[in-house]
């Protein structure tokens, strides 16, 4: 059975480990090893989730942004590539020091919500899949961002899908999908 991952260890980690005043993406992605698929979709379907995806014009960037990532796992890439300007956009070490402090309680709750499981869900072929479902639902965030927080729902489903990508979960992608079944039977029902 595989180590189990700690999302409350990397941050700490990352804290330990990066020399210098700024903490980049790639850094982070680097941390994450060929788990960097999950956080860097999580980010902006987060971002997407939140109130702030009521700001016109951001769940189409998080959407398109997510889009192309998820893609570069469909085409089998390990790691996610990020351009260079991106690449070096980061966070202050200090203020990523005081961001741990706030989040340690919350990043404790994920550690004890995740767990290796359902194993036959976290293979190339099935994490393959699910970044094609991603790749679609980031896109449609798109044509959902006229409606206010009709985003959200993809964006749920891509966090929660991410979060199981990130710890090799089986079981958080089987409820990223449930999610994501569960919400479009729900707008059928609601149109018919």
């Amino acid at each position: 059975m595989p180590e189990q991952l700690k999302l409350t260890d990397i941050i700490e980690t990352l804290d330990r480990q990066v020399d210098g005043d700024t903490i980049s993406l790639q850094d982070i992605v680097d941390t994450f090893n060929s788990r960097g698929f999950g956080p860097v979709v999580a980010l902006p379907g987060l971002i997407a989730l939140l109130p702030t995806g009521a700001v016109p014009g951001v769940p189409s960037l998080c959407g398109i942004f997510i889009a192309l990532i998820a893609i570069q796992l469909v085409m089998g890439r390990k790691s996610p590539w990020l351009p260079r300007r991106l690449r070096e956009r980061g966070i202050e070490h200090d203020r990523w020091h005081r961001l741990i402090q706030r989040v340690r309680p919350w990043t404790q709750r994920i550690d004890y919500l995740l767990k290796p499981r359902l194993q036959w869900l976290t293979g190339r072929i099935a994490q393959r899949l699910l970044a094609l479902l991603m790749v679609c639902l980031g896109l449609v965030m798109i044509p959902l961002e006229l409606l206010p927080f009709a985003a959200a729902l993809p964006a749920l489903a891509i966090v929660v899908m991410a979060l199981g990508l990130t710890a090799g979960d089986g079981l958080m992608m089987l409820i990223g999908l449930v999610v994501i079944l569960g919400g479009g039977v729900g707008v059928a029902a609601w149109t018919l």
